[in-house]
């Protein structure tokens, strides 16, 4: 989902061979200076749905059997193992930003953080073209788990450690620690939910985090979603994960023109 300068690299387990280091460019433009006018939550509890939803979301990859690794998941494009794979840069990412102090002022918070597209994801995207191949290189899912645990367990630790009103810089942009672990929480809980979309028996994302991200995505969309809608309906809807039926869609009114919301 995130687009950004990322390093990939990897501890190997016990046994097996050195790995290489992939450096993977992205450009990216964005406007200088983007704030939302809502009241940033406490940051502290930020931190706190950031360490749950990363450790659901992480249960649920060490819960997968091997054949559940190619099946497809949520995410155009993309099996099972392409996810996981994708997980592993967006730990990364977490500790790269993490070590990345600023002393700027925030350009943008946990709202405008996002970059909104006007088309869906294809699948195209020479990014997510390599996650594909980088996926397929582990061969063994028992590595690609090895690999999130190992970097999945210090990006939270990561996170705990840092200062909530602290600053960091990521895609030339400047947030406070606490906004950047809050973009994270919609981040694992729809990937969480991506994981999980054709393993009807796998356990859902933490109910606080799909709160808290539906929250986010209705300040993102400048409107709410309807109310009698559960959390799921309204992630999945709102970020073209699905189609609205016909009843939804009516419920949606003049929200209608809104979503869905492709976050980049």
């Amino acid at each position: 989902m995130k687009r950004r300068n990322r390093r990939l690299t990897r501890r190997d387990p016990p046994g097996t061979r050195p790995s290489t280091v992939a450096t993977l460019p992205v450009t990216l433009q964005v406007p200088a200076l983007r704030l939302s006018t809502l009241a940033a939550p406490h940051y502290g509890a930020e931190v706190d749905l950031f360490t749950r939803s990363w450790a659901a979301l992480r249960a649920a990859v060490d819960d997968l059997s091997d054949e559940d690794f190619g099946r497809p998941s949520g995410c155009t494009g993309w099996l099972v193992r392409d996810l996981v794979c994708h997980l592993i840069v967006d730990a990364q990412d977490v500790l790269i930003t993490l070590a990345t102090p600023s002393d700027r002022e925030p350009t943008r918070d946990a709202l405008t953080y996002w970059d909104i597209s006007a088309t869906p994801p294809t699948g195209d995207d020479p990014l997510d073209a390599l996650t594909v191949r980088l996926a397929a290189a582990y061969e063994d899912p028992h590595l690609l788990k090895f690999h999130l645990d190992d970097v999945g367990s210090a990006a939270g630790r990561a996170a705990l450690l840092a200062d909530p009103a602290g600053r960091v810089g990521t895609r030339d942009e400047v947030l406070t620690v606490g906004d950047f672990l809050a973009t994270y929480v919609l981040e694992w809980t729809l990937h969480h939910l991506d994981l999980i979309a054709h393993l009807p028996d796998a356990q859902q994302p933490p109910a606080e985090g799909l709160a808290r991200s539906r929250e986010m995505l209705e300040g993102i969309a400048g409107s709410p979603f309807p109310t009698s809608w559960h959390d799921v309906d309204a992630l999945l809807v709102g970020t073209g994960r699905r189609a609205p039926t016909g009843a939804e869609q009516a419920e949606l009114g003049d929200a209608a023109s809104r979503v869905p919301l492709y976050l980049g």
